[in-house]
């Protein structure tokens, strides 16, 4: 059981939703980065997800693409992820850290030698917007069979026909995108994600968390209400981006995470 099934079993058994959030690694700077890192699970986050920064972020809205860029012009790597995530746990060997981004970088490492690292550095999971179903031979599969859960994405344009091949090899959770677009653009709404959860669910017996469009904590305990968690993402990077310090993003991101919890 890795560490992302052992939380969603116990957050089940606890009869409690999920709060995932999303940092870029690195940015505005690793040393500040690594401090909301660390922050994060007292904030109350259940699962972390970590960006890989990329130059060519094509499904990202501006503010996580502008996050990217702070990172890359810091001199953040996937090398450098990879020791962030070492790093942590030194202090946390129990919170779920999902390594987000695009396909590039890894295939420029070459597979074999990023699942190692990735899993020998205490990764759990990988999710990786650009390879869709039909290339699982590339990573997904080899990431499953290393040890690392393959998260996938289902989108309002997921119809009944694709469905059953983006849940195929999905392992961990799978990542409802509440909205169609970028990140960061419009606002999640509740009574248009609960259909959608309760059809995935037909499918699969996986957990389900929503993300995109979450940016306040009422909002975090509505969408998980219907779900079993939220995510956010631009909402935290976006301070982050505005030159907050770590303190005051991990009271922004305890405020979602109670969010959610109260749902």
């Amino acid at each position: 059981m890795t560490r992302i099934e052992r939380r969603f079993a116990e957050l089940s058994q606890a009869g409690r939703k999920a709060f995932v959030a999303y940092i870029m690694a690195g940015d505005p700077d690793r040393d500040t980065s690594a401090a909301v890192l660390k922050g994060l699970p007292d904030a109350g986050v259940d699962v972390i997800e970590l960006g890989i920064p990329f130059t060519d972020p094509m499904a990202d809205g501006p503010t996580i693409q502008a996050a990217g860029q702070r990172a890359l012009e810091a001199g953040m790597t996937l090398a450098g992820v990879l020791d962030m995530v070492r790093e942590f746990r030194r202090g946390d060997d129990i919170t779920p850290i999902v390594l987000m981004g695009y396909y590039n970088p890894i295939h420029a490492m070459g597979v074999d030698r990023f699942l190692d690292a990735a899993k020998d550095a205490g990764a759990d999971g990988l999710i990786v917007v650009d390879l869709p179903p039909e290339e699982d031979e590339e990573l997904c599969l080899p990431a499953q069979a290393a040890g690392l859960n393959f998260i996938r994405l289902a989108t309002p344009t997921t119809d009944d026909a694709r469905l059953p091949k983006v849940l195929q090899n999905t392992s961990g959770f799978v990542y409802y995108v509440s909205i169609t677009g970028i990140t960061g653009a419009a606002a999640a709404q509740a009574a248009d994600v609960a259909p959608e959860v309760a059809r995935i669910k037909t499918g699969t017996n996986l957990p389900v968390v929503v993300g995109f469009g979450i940016r306040t904590p009422e909002a975090a305990r509505e969408i998980a209400s219907v779900a079993d968690g939220a995510v956010v993402g631009s909402a935290i990077v976006k301070l982050i981006g505005e030159g907050r310090n770590p303190e005051e993003v991990l009271a922004f991101v305890a405020g979602l995470a109670g969010g959610a919890h109260r749902a």
